[in-house]
């Protein structure tokens, strides 16, 4: 339990701590190629304010229709010399590269910020709320003191989707030039994030098209010893999977740090979407061996899920 919470420490608190204030995050990042235009503390009734970052692809135009690709932890994605460690997703080199290269559909990015709440409202809600009292009140004393639990006083995942479904896409839709339809909108994030867009797909099925879920964290707490997490996220996969027709799966996991915990948990999550009727036409499952849990890793193999989610046809 030590080991995982010195890794928590290093690679997950700080990024939920940055507040809208900060120095570090007060002018819009700096990009490679495109523009971006931020919407600060994006009002909403169901979640707290947050930041919204709007990548807009080179040659923008009000005369062509963009698939959108909303992202968590939006902070991280575009200029490593205004996140918290340095690092970013790249997400700028990536799409502009695929898109000169002519592989991947016109498309826009929304970077959605964390906020001080990332655990909670990233973890998924019904799954949570099915598991045992005792299970439950287990979780939430979980945090590194009694004052400070990791999920607050529960998941509140449903109304950030809520966010994102009901608020920022009919925004982003009215101010840009989006194709709207569920084969246009995709969902993707990494960890937290990964668990966030999976569920995102299985709770609306009908807005989002494609959902990658990198690094998927799997045991929603830092050990997997008596932890009853897993189980409940994999049942609630198994009921709630939408059909392979009409929808497109990413999950890929890394073999260190955080991310060597999750091969058997993913391993069960695949034989879930095989039983489903899932093939290599609408899901992918990829290992990377070697990759660990941070950004330098997302970015060296986001063009895999860019591709198969906004790959031509």
């Amino acid at each position: 339990m030590k080991t995982i919470f010195s890794l928590l420490n290093k690679i997950w608190l700080p990024a939920a701590i940055i507040t809208l204030t900060s120095s570090a995050y007060a002018q819009p990042p700096k990009v490679a190629c495109g523009t971006i235009t931020r919407i600060e503390k994006f009002p909403s009734k169901y979640v707290d304010p947050r930041n919204v970052d709007i990548w807009l692809p080179e040659g923008y135009s009000a005369n062509k229709k963009y698939a959108v690709l909303y992202m968590h932890d939006g902070q991280m994605l575009f200029d490593s010399t205004k996140t918290w460690n340095h690092h970013e997703w790249g997400v700028d080199e990536t799409l502009c590269k695929l898109l000169s290269e002519k592989k991947i559909k016109d498309c826009i990015v929304v970077g959605i910020w964390n906020t001080p709440k990332r655990h909670p409202e990233y973890f998924p809600q019904k799954p949570f709320y099915s598991m045992s009292q005792p299970d439950q009140q287990k979780i939430l004393a979980i945090g590194p003191n009694k004052n400070n639990p990791l999920l607050g006083d529960g998941p509140i995942s449903d109304n950030y989707l809520k966010f994102l479904v009901e608020e920022l896409k009919p925004y982003i839709d009215s101010h840009y030039s989006t194709s709207p339809g569920r084969k246009t909108t995709f969902i993707m994030g990494s960890s937290m994030g990964g668990l966030i867009s999976m569920y995102a797909i299985c709770e609306y099925p009908k807005v989002f098209g494609g959902a990658a879920c990198m690094s998927t964290h799997w045991p929603g707490i830092f050990t997997t010893v008596d932890n009853p997490i897993p189980a409940a996220f994999l049942s609630y996969l198994r009921d709630h999977l939408p059909s392979p027709k009409d929808h497109k799966i990413y999950f890929d996991y890394g073999s260190a740090t955080l991310d060597a915990l999750y091969k058997p948990y993913q391993q069960s999550a695949d034989t879930i979407m095989h039983a489903h009727g899932y093939t290599d036409v609408n899901w992918i499952t990829r290992e990377f061996p070697g990759d660990d849990h941070s950004e330098r890793s997302w970015s060296r193999r986001l063009s895999v899920p860019v591709l198969f989610l906004l790959g031509k046809q």
